[in-house]
């Protein structure tokens, strides 16, 4: 556990180390980026910046080795001969963390240009990204195990009581008041269109953080003057936020499962275009020679 801790450290400042490098190369590079085509020859980055340059093309070569890498996940989910490389959820996590950091790199090499072949990678690329991002935010809406595997409702029952019983322990309150303290409702419509039950899921996100910033103040009034401990009150409300998640993703779950099909019907033909369009990239700059290796 503690070397899962310590990886995905080391993992979250490998990622905030490669984006501040972006950042700072994009900002560094803004004197030429926010230059017409047709002046930036002239510029004395150019030979640097251009995207066959050195950082042009050296960030291209790493988006592209980033984006082969991205193509692993789905093999691990395919392959349970895998599981030795880890859990799906925390490889979900670093296909999505490295997804992120990949437009920076495309737009360093692509020096913000649009167009031409370069364009088509960029633009599939970006729509991959996105569409990343939607199905990251589904699947974290389906209730889990730390492995990644999806819960069943009798073990969302099971967790559900669990935490109630925590909060009741920590706090001093009965169930019954736990339960009527952490009680919201929440849209259930398993016909609802995708727009909309996208739409209600982030409703539930705001409506949670609302109501887990006044559940301090109400865990405290029930004590009818006791002081709760900080800490203890810091881990009841942990849990309460839990429990409040859990109550609206099992309102919404069939919902859910639908949209999320329909998301990964959506999501293979685009990354499968970005694949095409990133080869079709590659295999054309290789053939001209636009390159600064050779």
């Amino acid at each position: 556990m503690r070397g899962g801790s310590r990886s995905g450290v080391g993992v979250n400042w490998a990622t905030v180390s490669i984006v501040a490098s972006l950042l700072v190369i994009n900002v560094a590079g803004a004197p030429y980026y926010l230059r017409p085509l047709a002046e930036r020859v002239r510029h004395p980055l150019h030979a640097l910046l251009r995207p066959s340059g050195l950082v042009g093309q050296s960030a291209g070569i790493v988006a592209f080795v980033v984006f082969v890498f991205l193509w692993l996940y789905p093999l691990r989910k395919k392959w349970k001969a895998l599981a030795f490389t880890g859990p799906i959820g925390k490889w979900l996590d670093v296909h999505v963390t490295t997804a992120i950091g990949l437009p920076l790199l495309l737009t360093v090499h692509a020096a913000w240009r649009s167009d031409g072949v370069i364009g088509l990678g960029f633009g599939a690329m970006l729509v991959v990204c996105a569409s990343g991002v939607v199905g990251r935010y589904l699947y974290t809406r389906i209730p889990r195990a730390r492995s990644g595997v999806e819960l069943t409702r009798d073990e969302v029952i099971a967790e559900r009581t669990r935490l109630v019983d925590e909060i009741a322990g920590a706090t001093g309150l009965d169930r019954g008041t736990v339960e009527e303290t952490l009680r919201m409702a929440s849209p259930s419509d398993e016909k609802a269109g995708a727009l909309r039950v996208l739409r209600d899921l982030v409703a539930n996100d705001v409506e949670r953080w609302r109501k887990t910033r006044e559940l301090r103040r109400r865990f405290q009034a029930h004590e009818g003057g006791r002081t709760i401990p900080p800490a203890t009150l810091a881990r009841a409300v942990g849990l309460a936020s839990r429990e409040i998640a859990l109550s609206q993703q099992v309102r919404m779950l069939d919902a859910t499962h639908r949209v999320f099909r329909y998301w990964h019907v959506a999501h293979k033909p685009f990354a499968l275009t970005a694949l095409v369009a990133v080869v079709i990239h590659v295999v054309v700059v290789v053939a001209v020679g636009a390159t600064w290796f050779y």
